[in-house]
């Protein structure tokens, strides 16, 4: 670690999509929030659809909001809003899966 280090939080800040996956390593001064950290990566400027409106994020996979306090070694993600609901999404595999077979239900 170099002596400039030592006062700073390293961080990464990653978002992904299909055909997309963007990560930057951004170093902050603490106390730093999630928010700072989705600033300075600067993924709002080079993703169109992070450009505006609220995002929601999260620390390892844990949702938190903007103003969450990071620590160093911190992955920021970004996450993309569901398409459908998870829900849905089963119920209508479930649906084409009876279709399928011809309405019978399945046998082991």
């Amino acid at each position: 670690m170099n002596a400039g280090d030592v006062c700073t939080l390293r961080v990464s800040v990653v978002y992904l999509r299909p055909g997309l996956a963007f990560e930057r390593t951004v170093r902050l001064a603490p106390p730093a929030t999630v928010g700072e950290a989705v600033d300075a990566s600067g993924v709002r400027n080079e993703v169109a659809e992070l450009a505006r409106g609220e995002l929601a994020v999260g620390v390892f996979s844990r949702p938190c909001a903007l103003t969450e306090p990071l620590h160093d070694g911190d992955r920021v993600e970004i996450y993309r809003p569901l398409i459908i609901d998870p829900k849905e999404a089963r119920r209508a595999r479930a649906k084409l899966r009876h279709s399928r077979r011809g309405g019978a239900a399945a046998t082991r």
